[in-house]
């Protein structure tokens, strides 16, 4: 009984860390040619404006809805997320199913390897 629950908890800290080391080993440089498709929407320059959407600078481990002067929908703004890797994962896959009532118009990015490439860019920007 002992070796079963000893193997089920080291099956399930080996899942997780494969999951986390999924999204660290994204292509940086894809996923800058991955970002060109909201590019015409949001900006990544330290201190860079707001467009259509929030500047993006810094957004790896920040609360959603804190840019300032973004106007922000009611469901970001009260969504209580925090942007890690799985988050924007979901989201970027398909933003308005992950997020009912979200400003966010672009259909999402749906190729795995895709979001992996792009969230590893994101998270360059600090």
């Amino acid at each position: 009984m002992k070796s079963t629950k000893i193997l089920a908890i080291g099956t399930l800290i080996a899942l997780s860390l494969s999951a986390t080391s999924a999204m660290a080993t994204g292509d940086v440089t894809k996923g800058a040619k991955v970002f060109k498709k909201c590019k015409a929407c949001h900006t990544v320059d330290e201190g860079g404006k707001n467009k259509i959407g929030p500047n993006l600078f810094g957004i790896s481990g920040r609360s959603a809805a804190s840019v300032e002067g973004f106007k922000y929908s009611k469901a970001m703004k009260g969504s209580g997320l925090t942007w890690d890797d799985a988050t924007l994962d979901s989201f970027l896959k398909k933003p308005k199913k992950f997020l009912k009532g979200t400003k966010m118009s672009f259909a999402g990015v749906k190729k795995e390897k895709q979001r992996i490439n792009l969230i590893a860019y994101l998270n360059t920007l600090k």
